[in-house]
């Protein structure tokens, strides 16, 4: 996971523990086949994935989506 992903997608979702659930959720959603929202490279772990989808607004907490 790359620190500057973590930067920049604090940024967008300040309370550390709700950050780490949406990482940690989407992850699980990409481990099990779900299809990334994003163009990746082979280099890209799940979370450097999930994070990158946070920081380009692909994935939102619920409360985000009113």
């Amino acid at each position: 996971m790359k620190s500057e992903l973590v930067e920049k997608a604090a940024e967008i979702v300040p309370d550390p523990q709700v950050l780490i659930n949406m990482v940690s959720k989407r992850v699980q959603q990409l481990n099990t086949g779900r299809s990334p929202l994003i163009d990746t490279v082979p280099s890209m772990g799940a979370a450097d994935i999930a994070l990158t989808e946070i920081i380009e607004g692909k994935v939102k907490r619920l409360t985000d989506e009113k």
